[in-house]
């Protein structure tokens, strides 16, 4: 018995498959046979390639063909029983394939228009996601996040679908007539952000850094779409901040894992591309309490002089010469509301209007459309042990045109939040669904984690779109405007290979705190300025290819064990090396010589990666990668030669240059973490933290 062809066919009704294959496919010879799941083709007295006609009568040569589903996904193998190829085996298969293609294409459907006003929203998808709206009907507020997911998926697909023409949000006012003439000369605010998840944490510790802080939230503040995981040195840059103290992060800690898990399907592999299971005990492994974390960052807030202003909506920014005029629309009320400041902070994440103008057609090269949901309990005892987390899980192969991923990270008490994504091509035909997604989560976690899914109780909703940006250089996406600078998500800082927007905002938010004090004490507010604000990482753009090598080009047909096959060549070298080294990587902390030796090392147990990489990038990303490359080999030079004393340096000599020369001062600031945290070697530096009163706040350089 051989293996001869695997297929997968981008549906989930596997029955009108195997209707298909018996009663209409013809194949241009053999007797077919009906099976169970398939069907067998015989070759009475059809002689092999290389077998003579005495042997050929011993046995009868057969074809078994079968089918099975998994992941809402129909699945095709064929066997040959035989001791040698049959003659015209080859083109039998081939003829099978393109019969295939042609009666069951991939689809990509659309959400149906919604009229809330004359329906609800349960009532208008029921038709199209039975299991999504059943099971959201279980959840409180379901309804509102069934709403919420509609949302972000219609403002996804249009950003996709009009990436050259967005909508305009950022109005330049410089040089019109009168303008600013009516406005006060001193504005309400220093900063002003737009977005209240991880912009709350920014806004929070520049609020204790004195500065007049407005937070604007379009959701009832606290409400999130996704719970956080962290690890133990990571969250330690926020203490170190003085944002919060040990204590306060102890009681922020819903769970903290023995170990972690990253372990991809491999059934399908041959042996050489299995892989052992990949721990990581120190990634991911603290489960914070989100709602708790984001009301203490609010109590902070407050506490420094910031307000909140929550349920309402970004409309538009007007750029003025000396302030930027924020025009707002509160939800519940419907009222028109005004904010100015000196500064915006965009913090919306991958659905931000500005990230899209500022960025136009490469707004984000690449996404993971995620969602799931956090169950508070209805798990059978032993189905997991709540110290430990999958980090990275794949139960199959690519499925519908996509390699699903899992993710599980138990909380306080049986709580258990799961993840379900894939890495996904912007495109405008298949921007990707969260929707599809979530009907394929509720119909297969049972193959996930055994459960019965009516007996699991239902805390909340988690999803999302994570944006990726394939940087070539440290310019190569827009993050500013003139007093307009864009944080987190909306400005694609994010993780590669995990995705967490989260644990990247952390990593670097000394670096973004202290580039963005300097900006704002010295007036440093122009586009050309504000650009410096970033926390671009060469090591982490160098990255990209390894989350573009987890994707299914839109409308392509891969062997659906190839992404499966990647993953393994990797993750199982990674398991091999000492634990420092998985960790340093998922962390966005591989130097030079890390990276290249796992290249090489990979390249070596599977030769055909690189094919296989290149048929799926393209030759144009794959020549974008180099540049990626070079770029990050020049940092790693010049790291050598000058992180050892360049950082130390220019803190010596930041009196004399930041008084005189201020704009200088700001451009040797972020050379230098460019050499140091842009290697994922972050700074640790103490801040102290600022009693705000209403003296110190008037003592304070303010921005002219």
């Amino acid at each position: 018995m051989k293996e001869l062809f695997y297929v997968e066919l981008p549906t989930p009704d596997t029955d009108a498959v195997c209707t298909w294959l018996q009663q209409e496919w013809q194949p241009e010879r053999g007797k077919k046979i009906i099976t169970r799941d398939g069907i067998r083709l015989q070759f009475e007295g059809v002689t092999s390639s290389n077998q003579n006609p005495t042997a050929a009568t011993e046995t009868i040569p057969e074809i078994s063909v079968f089918l099975w589903s998994v992941q809402r996904t129909t699945y095709l193998k064929a066997f040959r029983w035989a001791v040698e190829s049959i003659r015209g085996e080859h083109q039998i298969l081939q003829q099978l394939e393109r019969s295939l293609r042609s009666q069951f294409p991939y689809q990509y459907p659309e959400p149906p228009a919604v009229d809330l006003s004359k329906q609800s929203i349960f009532e208008a998808l029921a038709a199209y996601y039975p299991q999504t709206v059943h099971f959201f009907q279980k959840m409180p507020n379901g309804e509102y996040d069934l709403n919420r997911v509609y949302w972000w998926e219609k403002q996804w697909r249009e950003g996709v679908r009009n990436p050259q023409k967005p909508k305009q949000v950022i109005f330049s006012q410089k040089g019109k007539s009168g303008d600013g003439e009516n406005l006060p000369e001193h504005p309400s605010y220093d900063l002003i952000y737009i977005g209240g998840a991880l912009g709350v944490i920014h806004a929070a510790v520049m609020a204790r850094l004195g500065y007049r802080v407005l937070l604007i939230e379009r959701l009832p503040f606290g409400r999130m779409n996704r719970e956080w995981n962290i690890s133990r040195d990571e969250f330690q840059s926020l203490i170190e901040l003085g944002l919060f103290t040990s204590a306060e992060f102890e009681s922020l800690i819903a769970r903290e894992y023995v170990d972690g898990f990253n372990k991809f399907f491999d059934g399908n592999n041959p042996p050489h591309l299995k892989a052992a299971v990949l721990h990581t005990p120190t990634v991911l492994n603290v489960a914070l309490d989100s709602e708790k974390l984001l009301q203490l960052c609010s109590e902070k807030l407050r506490k420094a002089g910031g307000e909140i202003w929550d349920e309402t909506e970004f409309i538009r920014a007007d750029i003025h010469p000396n302030q930027v005029v924020v025009e707002l629309q509160h939800l519940p009320s419907q009222a028109h509301r005004q904010a100015r400041g000196h500064l915006l902070v965009d913090a919306m994440g991958t659905a931000s209007p500005i990230a899209w103008q500022l960025n136009g057609g490469r707004a984000f090269d690449s996404v993971c459309p995620t969602v799931g949901a956090v169950v508070a309990k209805g798990f059978e005892r032993g189905v997991w042990d709540s110290d430990y987390g999958d980090v990275l899980y794949s139960h199959g192969d690519v499925s519908r045109g996509r390699q699903l991923i899992w993710e599980l990270f138990p909380g306080a008490g049986e709580e258990l939040t799961i993840y379900l994504f894939h890495y996904h091509q912007v495109n405008p035909r298949n921007p990707g669904s969260l929707l599809e997604m979530y009907e394929d989560f509720f119909t297969i976690l049972p193959e996930y984690r055994r459960c019965d899914m009516e007996k699991l109780v239902w805390k909340k909703p988690t999803f999302g779109y994570i944006p990726g940006h394939f940087s070539v250089g440290s310019r190569d996406r827009i993050v500013a405007f003139d007093r307009l600078v864009s944080v987190g998500d909306a400005a694609s800082l994010q993780s590669p290979l995990v995705f967490t927007g989260f644990g990247s905002l952390i990593r670097n938010l000394y670096r973004l705190t202290n580039l963005l004090d300097t900006a704002l004490r010295h007036n440093l507010l122009s586009a050309q300025d504000l650009n410096q604000i970033r926390a671009y990482q060469s090591n982490v753009s160098v990255t990209w290819l390894f989350s573009k090598g987890m994707m299914v080009p839109t409308g392509r047909h891969l062997p659906p064990q190839r992404l499966n096959s990647m993953l393994n060549t990797f993750f199982g070298l990674l398991a091999d090396e000492p634990p420092v080294v998985a960790d340093n990587f998922i962390k966005d902390r591989a130097d030079w010589f890390t990276f290249n030796r796992l290249a090489l090392k990979a390249a070596g147990r599977n030769p055909a990666l690189l094919p296989w990489i290149w048929e799926l990038a393209g030759s144009k990303d794959i020549f974008r990668w180099l540049g990626s490359y070079f770029n990050f080999t020049a940092y790693a030079l010049v790291s050598w030669l000058l992180r050892g004393w360049f950082p130390s340096f220019i803190r010596r000599i930041q009196p004399w240059v930041e008084n005189r020369y201020p704009a200088l001062w700001l451009r040797l600031l972020a050379q230098s973490y460019a050499i140091t945290a842009g290697l994922g070697r972050p700074e640790r530096v103490k801040i102290k933290e600022v009693q705000v009163t209403s003296e110190t706040l008037n003592e304070l350089p303010r921005p002219q």
